[in-house]
């Protein structure tokens, strides 16, 4: 009696109704996977979305800081991983200095000493 309405489809929205059935049926809507997820903060991140036994790296777009959220197989949350990150220059990108080598010794040199010490050539002195 109250069925006499014509079944219309509205483009924009995420379903369409068959004229042949009055089932909708789902259209999901077609997004390109850029693969980088941006969050706004901590806070986006820890709200960010995973499936269990997923793993996913989040970029802040408010900070220089990149996230690592990840779920055990049946779905619990890990803890929320940050790291900070920083550009690479000539300056900072250059090899770190070498130790001065000349306070350490050998074990050779080391127990050749020990056994001088023991028989009594050689001896004892205090560094302060």
């Amino acid at each position: 009696m109250f069925n006499n309405f014509p079944n219309y489809s509205y483009s924009g929205y995420p379903y369409t109704q068959n004229y042949n059935t009055s089932q909708p049926q789902f259209q999901p809507q077609q997004t390109q996977p850029s693969g980088i997820n941006w969050v706004q903060g901590e806070a986006g991140a820890k709200s960010y979305q995973i499936s269990p036994g997923q793993h996913v790296m989040l970029m802040d777009s408010e900070n220089y800081v990149f996230y690592i959220k990840s779920s055990d197989p049946s779905g619990m949350p890990m803890p929320l991983r940050i790291f900070d990150y920083k550009e690479r220059t000539p300056q900072n990108n250059q090899q770190p200095q070498q130790n001065n080598n000349n306070e350490y010794i050998t074990r050779k040199e080391f127990e050749k000493r020990i056994s001088e010490i023991k028989n009594g050539k050689q001896s004892v002195q205090s560094t302060q």
